[in-house]
Formats: C-alpha cells, sequence, structure tokens
C-alpha cells in the first residue's frame, strides 16, 4: 500500500493572536473544533498510516476523550505533549514515529482546508525525491522596509513561494534534520528549513489559497465562508 506514512500534527500553541483564552485549534469553526476538520481529512487519506498528535499538556486528556475518542479517529495512535515552539512540538511528535513508516508528514492543526489529493500528491513527491511541500506562487507585491517602515525597493516576485502545510519527508531524512537542528540550536520558520540545511533539495506541490492557517480572528470568518462555498459546491 503505497509507502507507509506517520502524519505528525502540531497543535500544542496557545492562539495568543486570536485573544481569548482557548487555544485556536480549539475554537469553533462550523460547529465543531477546527482541529477536527484537519483530523477528519488525515484521517479519510488512504495515504496516512496512522496520526500523531502533539497537544499542549494540560489538554491532552481533553484531545483523547473530546476530540480522538468522541469523533472516531481511530488513526490518532498517540496524543504526546509538544514543547514550547511549535518545532519542539514536532520533534516530539518524531521521536513517536517508528521505524515501520517510510514518510512523516507534518501538517498544522490550524490548517482545516488541506485535501487528500494536496495529501497524496506530497506523499508521493517525497517518497521519490525525498522532501516535499505545498506552496502557492507568490502574487502580490513585495516591498522590502527596514525597522521604521519605510520602503526601500519592490521585489520580484518571480520564483516567490508562499509555503504551506502538510510538508512530507523520507522518515530517516528527517529524523537527521531534527538532530542537527537541535544540536546546533537552530529553530526554523518552518519544517522544510530543517532539511534545507543539510543541503538536500524540496519538491513543491501546488496547494490551494483556500488552504488558510487560521490564527487571527477573522481567519474565522473567512473559514466559515470557505466552508459555505464547499458545502454548495458539493450539493
Amino acid at each position: 500500500m503505497g509507502n507507509p506514512t506517520a502524519a505528525v500534527v502540531p497543535a500544542a500553541g496557545q492562539g495568543l493572536r486570536m485573544g481569548g483564552t482557548t487555544p485556536k485549534q480549539f475554537l469553533a469553526l462550523g460547529g465543531v473544533p477546527i482541529i477536527v476538520h484537519t483530523l477528519r481529512v488525515l484521517q479519510h487519506s488512504a495515504a496516512v498510516s496512522e496520526i500523531i498528535l502533539a497537544v499542549p499538556a494540560a489538554d491532552r486528556e481533553y484531545c483523547l476523550h473530546d476530540i480522538v475518542a468522541c469523533y472516531g479517529f481511530t488513526k490518532v495512535t498517540k496524543v504526546v505533549a509538544g514543547g514550547e515552539r511549535r518545532q519542539d512540538s514536532v520533534r516530539h511528535g518524531l521521536a513517536e514515529v517508528g521505524a515501520s513508516m517510510d514518510i512523516v508528514l507534518v501538517h498544522d492543526a490550524v490548517r482545516p482546508f488541506v485535501t487528500v489529493q494536496m495529501i497524496q500528491q506530497v506523499i508521493d513527491r517525497a517518497a521519490e525525491h525525498g522532501a516535499a511541500i505545498v506552496a502557492v506562487p507568490m502574487r502580490d507585491t513585495v516591498k522590502r522596509a527596514d525597522a521604521d517602515g519605510i520602503v526601500h525597493d519592490t521585489l520580484s516576485r518571480e520564483n516567490l513561494w508562499l509555503a504551506h502545510t502538510p510538508q512530507a519527508f523520507r522518515r530517516t531524512l528527517f529524523c537527521e534534520a531534527h538532530r542537527r537542528a537541535e544540536s546546533d540550536g537552530f529553530h526554523g520558520t518552518d519544517d522544510a528549513q530543517l532539511v534545507e540545511r543539510l543541503g538536500h533539495r524540496i519538491e513543491t506541490v501546488d496547494s490551494s489559497w483556500e488552504n488558510i492557517k487560521i490564527t487571527r480572528p477573522e481567519d474565522l470568518a473567512i473559514g466559515e465562508a470557505i466552508l459555505a462555498a464547499r458545502a454548495k459546491r458539493d450539493r
């Protein structure tokens, strides 16, 4: 059945930019927690063998009972405590991935509009080339400004991409990238950056502008609109 794949879902953020005290991954979208939408897609993907969640330590029992058990996510094999940074949470999840898994796929808990097709394509590309991400080409004009917000110049958009998740890697390569990053005290802004540091090439797979990361209150409104549009398309 292809390449056995473990999906690591970092979901330990506190979501301070959303305001309030509820971590953003547990806020309601379409009547259920955001993380439920994300896990449903991973659960339905034939390419994903198992799912490992990294969540706030204080919310581990809640996730086990009110998310995993309540919604029947049978592919979730482990729920571990996350770390201080997202990279730490991914590393904690990665430590639980067994040697039988060929590929590790990492996906943000708060990107609920990922598709089964994206997951399959990025896994296939990683199996062939070692590392792959989903991304969209930059479409806005990009300005470089100083610390005071004064524009210095305009950058060319050509060959500039916005990296999304899911991102997928051969397990041995990804483990080495994390070992090296931890040894060097390096903290990247995404998972692929750790692999880039090893000199390994990263393949790109087309993402979608619907594959948003919900981090601010206005993103919830956009998410509700995407849900409504998808429901209309599916009629």
